[in-house]
């Protein structure tokens, strides 16, 4: 079921519900438009949208520059307020603060720190919000400590070879990064010393690039990566020096973006590039597509789950998606129609 959809300002690449309470309704979604020419430039924006089951409302819309990532700080630790931090073309990672007033949702950048001169393609907070990690266009990681008046530089290294897609914190583990990396390589690195040790690297189970890492926010010992290769792939990493392919699914399309749902085990939304939105739950060993959104025309780049608990007139509780596609500039707002929760 359609709920709603709406063109953006540019090139749409990163859709993001906000997980606090009292906020589950604001939906933001991420523009990167190149400019071409003698001189060209990277322009993005930030939009905010209501959500419900009958409404897709914009609110708000941030300029910017062009964004490659952006996530909220996690509910819980030091999160007294939603923030929402962005990694952009301009080498910034930017962190603003998601306020409400009479004129309703806004945004207000509350830190700015220049990372580098090379571009940020993606972030991740760590479980306690108080330090992001940034993969780099030139295979470079940072770790940027963030303070409620100051952002600094913790630590910085030479990761991979090639862009850095994917920089993510083990939630359970927070002195462990995950990174993946167009060299098709899946590193994870120790922060505990400085510069930061490699605690492992694969290079073999990826075909091509990795562009997405995602740890299961109900089992300790489960990862997800995705990659160009069209495969999303579960990984066991008790034995964090050798972590394990368990196993994996060919999703016809470059995996770029994975979401765990928050509430249901093994439930998964992934964005495949030129295969549209695919549901996959993973139960064990067993790995199987369980719904398949084909409404977008282009590269399907953005995808996130609701977080809250919502209910349909008939009372049934619903699980709400947004997605968001590149070259048309479209955001779009649904509900699966099978019954996965």
């Amino acid at each position: 079921m359609d709920v709603g959809h709406c063109y953006l300002d540019g090139n749409a690449d990163v859709v993001e519900f906000c997980p606090h309470d009292s906020f589950h309704h604001v939906l933001a979604a991420s523009t990167y438009t190149l400019q071409e020419g003698d001189q060209p430039s990277r322009s993005g924006s930030i939009s905010l949208f209501n959500v419900d089951l009958d409404r897709v409302d914009l609110s708000y819309r941030l300029k910017t520059a062009g964004i490659f990532d952006m996530k909220w700080n996690p509910v819980g630790a030091n999160a007294t307020h939603p923030l929402l931090a962005q990694a952009d073309a301009d080498g910034f990672l930017r962190v603003h603060h998601l306020k409400n007033s009479i004129n309703g949702d806004a945004l207000k950048e509350v830190h700015n720190q220049k990372v580098s001169s090379s571009m940020c393609l993606c972030l991740d907070w760590n479980p306690s919000a108080t330090s992001i990690s940034t993969g780099l266009s030139d295979g470079s990681v940072s770790i940027i400590s963030i303070e409620e008046t100051k952002t600094s530089v913790l630590q910085e290294w030479k990761a991979h070879d090639f862009e850095v897609w994917a920089a993510s914190f083990d939630p359970d583990q927070p002195h462990l990064v995950y990174t993946g990396s167009d060299d098709c390589k899946f590193k994870g690195w120790d922060l505990r010393t400085s510069p930061s040790e490699i605690a492992f690297q694969n290079s073999k189970a990826h075909q091509m690039g990795v562009c997405c890492i995602a740890k299961s926010p109900h089992d300790p010992n489960t990862l997800f990566t995705g990659s160009y290769d069209e495969s999303l792939r579960v990984w066991d990493v008790r034995s964090i020096s050798r972590p394990v392919n368990e196993t994996s699914i060919n999703l016809g399309g470059g995996v770029w973006r994975i979401k765990n749902h928050s509430v249901v085990p093994g439930l998964i939304l992934a964005a495949c590039m030129h295969n549209g939105f695919t549901i996959v739950k993973v139960d064990g060993n067993e790995v199987k597509v369980v719904e398949t959104y084909n409404k977008h025309d282009s590269l399907a780049y953005g995808a996130d789950w609701y977080r809250g608990s919502i209910r349909d007139p008939d009372n049934k509780e619903k699980t709400i998606v947004a997605t968001c596609s590149f070259y048309d500039k479209l955001l779009r707002v649904w509900v699966p129609e099978n019954d996965i929760i």
